[in-house]
């Protein structure tokens, strides 16, 4: 087994690294990583990114937003939260298997003193409360695994940036997220930072095995490099390849009350219809058709609303405002 040491924080890097560890055969040993993401959000690889984030709290607050390569759920990192991934040869026969890879860290948790156990589809629990998500992919010859493990990641930031619309965001939702989830910090019986749970558990995954440090070459970086800015930092892969999905946006403005009928396609609006109370001055037909084929981002719309006449075609109703309304 292989231990690799690497040191990017944007996310972007890190699934990128493992699409060209799953995907170069001259990778042909077991390995392992670990990785501090600065605050960002990690969507599934089938997941609709615009359903699972607050997209007005990420851009307040600079979230990064990047599709891994695997499936599961959304999950927020940050630099209170550690993740691991382990690249495995693949046996002939197997199949996915989140007892074989969550194990060495339930191990080497317990030499801390604490008890966990899996539980349910792919999370570890310490008193029922969740403090790791798990995520597995295969291909004909590897297996990913990787996890995230909550050391001492800020919750509340975690309910915020996450799904608003179905976690409603108040002090009693962040409150029923507390309770659901654990930070293992709260758990140790004695003083550790991050970095120490990190060398922690490097230390006891090699406690019985045969391993050694591969360092990156020019050649790695350079390849990983590529994919970031190919595919893994775009907004084609993190937002355009979200499945098709019909959105209604509806809000109170000085102008009346606008409501938009989305659809939207490879991320792109494919139909809209502006609705509401508003008086016009304008054609709301001509602006509607502006916007067919537009990106679904604020960059997007902002382009097309560019290209016509906004101003009245909505009495009183401010270009920021409508582009508020469709993004956020």
């Amino acid at each position: 087994m292989k231990y690799i040491k690497t040191d990017w924080s944007v996310p972007y890097w890190n699934m990128a690294f493992e699409d060209y560890l799953m995907n170069t055969p001259e990778f042909d040993d077991d390995y392992v990583f670990f990785y501090i993401h600065q605050p960002s959000i990690i969507i599934g690889k089938h997941q609709n990114t615009h359903a699972e984030i607050n997209a007005a709290y990420v851009k307040e607050h600079d979230i990064i937003v990047a599709r891994r390569i695997s499936g599961g759920g959304a999950v927020y990192h940050d630099r209170g939260n550690l993740n691991f991934s382990f690249v495995f040869r693949r046996r002939e026969g197997q199949m996915i298997d989140f007892e074989k890879y969550t194990l060495p860290v339930i191990e080497s948790l317990k030499e801390l003193g604490i008890q966990s156990e899996l539980s349910g589809r792919n999370d570890i629990l310490i008193d029922g409360k969740k403090f790791s998500g798990n995520a597995q992919l295969m291909n004909k010859t590897k297996v990913l695994h990787h996890g995230t493990l909550m050391f001492d990641v800020d919750i509340e930031a975690l309910v915020n940036a996450l799904n608003v619309s179905q976690l409603k965001i108040e002090s009693k939702a962040i409150e029923s997220v507390r309770s659901r989830v654990a930070n293992l910090k709260d758990y140790l019986t004695e003083e550790m930072d991050i970095e120490s749970f990190r060398e922690h558990l490097i230390r006891s995954f090699y406690r019985n095995v045969d391993f050694e440090e591969y360092v990156l070459t020019p050649h790695d970086l350079a390849e990983v490099q590529k994919r970031v800015e190919e595919t893994y930092s775009t907004w084609e892969h993190n937002y355009g390849a979200s499945p098709d999905f019909a959105i209604t946006k509806r809000k109170k403005y000085d102008a009346g009350i606008v409501e938009a009928h989305i659809d939207v396609t490879d991320g792109r609006i494919e139909a809209i219809r502006i609705y509401g109370d508003f008086f016009f001055s304008g054609s709301i037909s001509e602006l509607e058709n502006a916007l067919i084929g537009a990106k679904f981002s604020e960059e997007g719309i902002a382009e097309r609303l560019a290209e016509i006449s906004f101003d009245n075609v909505i009495v009183n109703l401010k270009r920021t405002d409508f582009i508020d309304l469709l993004c956020y």
